[in-house]
């Protein structure tokens, strides 16, 4: 059976102006060191859900690249991207791991992610059939950018906990994040959280805070941890948590279809006939992952970025870095050094990193001139990022509802109350189409 990539060229230039479209490829040694180069871009981000979430690293590297197989293969190998872990998954798993009550936290955590994995599934399906144009009436500009804000400033005091662990190490990661975003151009900028992590642990090995114990007793090879989800049946109390998973969904619908765009853009516009596909394939991905014990995935900004660095957009070479990433899972040596990153380097990157998942939020706005004289939008965004911010909460029984999850009932309850009571009136501006599409969130160092 023939390979489904033809050569582009002679499979070792790219003439200016051109590109390499997804079904060509250069030749195999330049596609394999591009494929390298995809998961050097992608692992900064994914492996810091685990590490910030108390994860298992190494079997969400391992998720992420049987997530980014799966993912070419529904897509036919017309779309490029890699799956990584979503940030938008980390405060509602950090919630579900501090809970009491739960006899399994992280098994409840992961019946979460299979659930939104799920939900995520059925809209691909929907989108699939029905197109996507009820997103954009569902979730307009200030209401997608309000989800997205609070979601990453509702995880503010986890970063200051982290960072008052050790101050110095943490301050000094910081330093390195920021100085390394603007001194370096290409991948090397768009890998700043990196950069900054590795400059934070050299500074955390000097001062005595990384136990190596660990990482001597692993092997070098053998097979990811694998945890199963709670059981709902056996365990109540695992419903409760449910709700403040549900936000996910939209998260990731949003950056999904932002992210498709942005390929389509790059490409062929006929790349954005494959959106319900790639909702679908990420729903597959994530619940495969929440079933076995992997952090939620997501289609990753940052890759994006060395494409269009790069002017590659070949599948070959996704296939290439999902092969990577399996072959990463299937050594607990590196999931053991993964962990030993102390929390000081966490609070120095996280305490960037929440910041810019909210200015991802802020940035949808201003790519959509989202209009702030107007009352819906006001009182949409105002309302919804206080909730999400000082993370209100509500209980019905067992359920309780957490700030992200009243924070985007919210702001999709109040956009759509307001605008219709201000159209029954007279009163409404007109309607906001978004301009670019929903844009994407979690990946830290995507520059959107």
């Amino acid at each position: 059976m023939p390979l489904p990539w033809t050569l582009h060229g002679d499979g070792a230039h790219v003439a200016p102006g051109d590109v390499v479209a997804p079904g060509e490829r250069l030749s195999w040694p330049r596609t394999i060191g591009l494929g390298a180069q995809h998961v050097v871009a992608m692992f900064g981000a994914t492996f810091l859900v685990p590490i910030i979430t108390g994860f298992p690293p190494a079997t969400t590297l391992f998720f992420s690249g049987i997530g980014t197989i799966l993912f070419l293969l529904v897509t036919g190998n017309r779309v490029p991207s890699y799956l990584g872990s979503s940030f938008a998954f980390i405060a509602p798993i950090t919630a579900a791991m501090a809970a009491e009550g739960v006899a399994d936290p992280m098994g409840a955590a992961l019946f979460g992610i299979v659930v939104v994995g799920v939900l995520l599934a059925v809209v691909g399906l929907v989108v699939q059939f029905a197109g996507s144009r009820w997103i954009d009436v569902l979730m307009p500009p200030v209401v997608a950018g309000a989800i997205v804000a609070l979601i990453g400033l509702n995880l503010a005091p986890v970063a200051k906990a982290n960072f008052q662990e050790a101050p110095l190490t943490a301050l000094v990661t910081l330093v390195a994040v920021l100085v390394a975003s603007v001194a370096f151009r290409g991948i090397l900028g768009r890998m700043s959280i990196l950069l900054g992590v590795l400059v934070g642990y050299v500074v955390a090995v000097v001062q005595g805070e990384v136990d190596f114990a660990a990482v001597g007793e692993a092997a070098w090879v053998g097979l990811p941890q694998f945890h199963l989800p709670a059981n709902p049946l056996a365990d109540a109390a695992v419903w409760g948590l449910l709700p403040a998973f549900l936000p996910v969904v939209l998260v990731l619908v949003a950056e999904n279809v932002g992210h498709i765009r942005g390929v389509a853009q790059m490409t062929d516009q006929r790349v954005n006939a494959y959106t319900g596909r790639a909702l679908f394939a990420d729903g597959l991905a994530t619940t495969l992952a929440g079933f076995f014990g992997g952090s939620g995935t997501t289609t990753y900004g940052e890759n994006i970025g060395v494409m269009a660095a790069t002017r590659v957009y070949s599948t070959a070479a996704y296939w290439v870095a999902g092969s990577f990433a399996v072959l990463l899972g299937l050594s607990p040596k590196v999931g053991a050094i993964i962990n030993t990153i102390p929390p000081g380097v966490l609070g120095g990157v996280t305490t960037a990193l929440y910041g810019l998942i909210g200015v991802i939020g802020v940035k949808i706005w201003v790519d959509n001139r989202v209009d702030f004289t107007n009352p819906v939008n006001q009182f949409t965004a105002a309302t919804a990022l206080v909730i999400g911010i000082a993370d209100f909460t509500f209980n019905a029984g067992e359920v309780v509802f957490n700030g992200i999850a009243l924070g985007t009932i919210a702001a999709i309850a109040i956009y759509h109350l307001m605008n219709g009571i201000a159209r029954l009136r007279g009163t409404a501006a007109p309607a906001e189409q978004p301009v670019t599409g929903a844009s994407a969130t979690p990946a830290p160092d995507a520059r959107h």
